[in-house]
């Protein structure tokens, strides 16, 4: 008796020593939750952890908030944006893999949902950089260039009655010194009723052929069809103002 009493107290002791207690024993590890999500239309399949990774992304408040998600008929979260580039997006925040393609438009996307590391690494790409930084800041040196630009495409609009092809002619002056020269010839064609819009002068800016392919590109953004030539005047005045006035040519069917 006394030694199965001893047997039963030691292996007692031994099982107390080997188990622990349940508020001390380690916790499984976090397995973030899969979703779907319904991006325009398009469906992923991606983890929370990936859509909060990044705190202070608009991904990020989308799903820590307690404002209940939008979802669609299958109860899939819905994100009403173009699906297309979102995958580049979710790329990024899994990997960090940054794009190669579709530059412009990932970096739209990305904008949005306020990714910002993604934003700045695509602002170094040599598409972004020339649009957003280079050109911008060129196009900053001429006075009025949207306002003028929106006026050139009311004016074609305007003179598009009735007809397949409407022109408008531009005056570029660089110097007050080009703007006194041209001030004879513009009287001239305002007289004849000529639609004419002038950019300039400027202080410091761009060459004159650079600020056309500017206002030409900008126009065909816009999903007109456009063509820039010269615009030649009469011999009077043609010397004295030599290549500041153009005619950009609208086709409309």
């Amino acid at each position: 008796m006394l030694l199965g009493f001893l047997v039963l107290t030691v292996y007692r002791a031994l099982m107390s020593l080997t188990s622990t207690p349940q508020n001390m024993r380690p916790s499984p590890p976090t397995v973030s939750t899969v979703v779907e999500l319904n991006i325009g239309g398009q469906i992923y399949t991606t983890t929370m952890g990936t859509l909060r990774k990044l705190p202070g992304s608009k991904l990020t408040e989308m799903f820590c908030s307690s404002t209940k998600a939008c979802t669609d008929a299958e109860g899939r979260f819905f994100i009403d944006r173009p699906g297309t580039y979102f995958g580049a997006i979710l790329d990024y925040l899994r990997s960090g893999q940054v794009p190669t393609q579709h530059i412009p438009e990932v970096y739209r996307e990305a904008q949005f949902y306020e990714i910002q590391p993604l934003v700045k690494l695509l602002e170094d790409t040599p598409q972004i950089f020339g649009e957003q930084v280079a050109r911008k800041q060129f196009l900053l040196r001429v006075p009025g260039y949207s306002e003028n630009l929106e006026l050139l495409l009311r004016l074609a609009r305007a003179e598009a009655v009735a007809v397949r092809q409407s022109s408008v002619v531009v005056c570029v002056m660089r110097t007050e010194e080009e703007a006194t020269r041209c001030a004879q010839p513009l009287h001239s064609l305002e007289a004849r009723k000529m639609p004419v819009v002038k950019f300039g002068p400027w202080k410091v800016g761009p060459e004159i052929k650079d600020l056309l392919y500017c206002v030409e590109m900008d126009i065909k953004a816009q999903g007109y069809q456009v063509s820039c030539g010269s615009y030649y005047l009469d011999h009077a005045h043609r010397a004295k103002v030599t290549d500041c006035f153009h005619i950009f040519t609208f086709t409309w069917w």
